[in-house]
């Protein structure tokens, strides 16, 4: 085994250079959409601030539960059950602690 196709197994888990270049634009992509959903979150972030700030404002309280249930049932009809789990995780992130 060559240096060059010791560093593309050990970099992609590939056996082939074809597979190994495969999975290094597939890997990019990932890494863009990454980047994509990171904006995407920190934009939701922003936007339940704006909500929370004037819920609050109005005398109103910071979370709504009715409607973090209605989002928990929106993730996980289009995921399942890890969609469940994805939602909880971007609430907390958009509510902060309670």
């Amino acid at each position: 085994m060559t240096v060059t196709e010791k560093t593309v197994t050990e970099k992609t888990g590939a056996r082939t250079e074809e597979a190994a270049d495969l999975i290094t634009g597939a890997r990019e992509r990932i890494d863009a959409l990454d980047d994509r959903i990171i904006g995407l979150v920190q934009e939701r972030m922003a936007v339940s601030a704006v909500i929370q700030e004037a819920r609050i404002s109005s005398g109103g309280r910071r979370v709504n539960l009715s409607r973090e249930m209605e989002v928990l049932g929106h993730f996980r009809d289009a995921l399942g059950k890890p969609g469940t789990a994805l939602a909880m995780t971007l609430l907390e992130l958009c509510r902060g602690r309670i």
